[in-house]
């Protein structure tokens, strides 16, 4: 018996690294979206983890990355628990630059020019906390709305709706710079 422990947990280390590690990168940008802090983030991905990590025998295999999302909302609710709430997203939590939604790359740069880019980081400034975050969420993370809301503790119309309105008010910032077409000019 003593023999079959270190090949079990050799076979459930594995299992866990092919289930897990592929979303370590998704988690972390989620995580900083969440938190805006790199450190805080870090943190809160550890945190996942190590939680993955001690419950992964009751775990039932399928879809992981709602199963991580969902111990990564657990998480966060235990630390705002602990030390009271985590900084919100787009605050100015500490030194260095605040995160942008686009990167400037050098052929949409020739394509569009740097004022779309400015237009656009403007706008998602500007935007209230609550619409920011699921803005990242859903457009620069890749959740899915359902992940989303889940990771937040909302509902997929709350979700929904703070990303129509968020949208709506980015578009009006681009129209108004002309870089898109205002209403009844498409």
């Amino acid at each position: 018996m003593e023999e079959r422990l270190p090949h079990a947990r050799a076979g459930r280390e594995k299992e866990f690294a092919q289930c897990v590690l592929p979303e370590v990168e998704m988690l972390l940008r989620v995580a900083t979206t969440l938190t805006a802090r790199a450190d805080h983030a870090e943190d809160l991905v550890r945190d996942t983890l190590l939680q993955a990590y001690r419950t992964f025998d009751r775990y039932d295999g399928q879809r992981p990355r709602n199963w991580l999302l969902t111990l990564m909302h657990q998480a966060r609710a235990g630390r705002r628990h602990e030390r009271g709430s985590l900084p919100a997203v787009g605050r100015a939590a500490g030194p260095g630059p605040s995160p942008t939604l686009v990167s400037a790359h050098p052929v949409e740069s020739l394509a569009v020019g740097g004022t779309f880019h400015e237009v656009v980081n403007a706008a998602l400034a500007a935007l209230p906390d609550t619409y920011r975050q699921v803005v990242r969420l859903v457009d620069v993370d890749g959740l899915s709305y359902a992940e989303a809301a889940g990771l937040l503790g909302l509902s997929e119309a709350i979700v929904s709706r703070r990303l129509r309105r968020a949208r709506r008010r980015i578009r009006v910032r681009l129209a108004a710079a002309g870089l898109v077409p205002g209403r009844g000019e498409r």
